[in-house]
């Protein structure tokens, strides 16, 4: 496959791998958790904290809130997985989908949920916490507006503090989506994109 000529093949976007030996100190403890054997990260530096390391202190808060959100914050990892694949349909972000689409397979999200995401169908007939997310996912990115109804019915299924838990999480996402689309990033090697055209 042939790269975009602004692509920097190391990293696979328009931004070059930082180094190293480029960072301070704080800079490097993130450096090393993105890179450890293990850890959060999906992608490493090819993804977006690799991104987020052109800006160490700012990557510093974001890594730590991403994990928070992603991992501590009590949300099931289905509930998450649905989630962040959905904001990754609004935003048709490829990359951060074929990072996540795996993850949600391997934490229970049934094919049926992952293919209303992808081909954007209706929702009836899908479990009720994932068609409440998926629609809120729709509201916030394609509405800009949440209806009354749809809040109750999140509110009622998740309580308050999940339920804000969820939309920092979706926002959280929507911000990685800007980066991976401002930066371009590449997918992996002979990978096409799993996201149609919307209809």
């Amino acid at each position: 496959m042939t790269l975009p000529p602004d692509i920097h093949p190391e990293s696979g976007s328009r931004l070059p791998l930082v180094r190293r030996e480029d960072l301070d100190a704080r800079g490097r403890e993130e450096f090393d958790a993105l890179t450890a054997r293990g850890g959060a990260s999906l992608a490493g530096l090819r993804g977006p904290g690799g991104l987020n390391l052109h800006d160490a202190r700012a990557a510093e808060f974001l890594n730590g809130l991403s994990r928070y959100l992603r991992f501590e914050s009590g949300l099931p990892a289905r509930q998450r997985e649905v989630a962040i694949l959905i904001t990754a349909r609004e935003h048709d972000q490829a990359f951060e989908w074929a990072m996540h689409e795996p993850t949600a397979l391997k934490e229970g999200v049934p094919p049926a949920t992952i293919e209303a995401i992808r081909h954007a169908a209706a929702t009836n007939g899908l479990d009720e916490g994932d068609a409440v997310i998926i629609e809120l996912g729709r509201q916030l990115f394609a509405r800009h507006k949440v209806d009354a109804a749809l809040y109750a019915r999140a509110k009622q299924l998740f309580g308050e503090r999940a339920l804000v838990s969820l939309v920092m999480l979706m926002g959280n996402y929507a911000f990685v989506s800007a980066m991976l689309t401002a930066f371009d990033a590449q997918l992996p090697s002979g990978q096409a994109s799993a996201l149609p055209p919307k209809k």
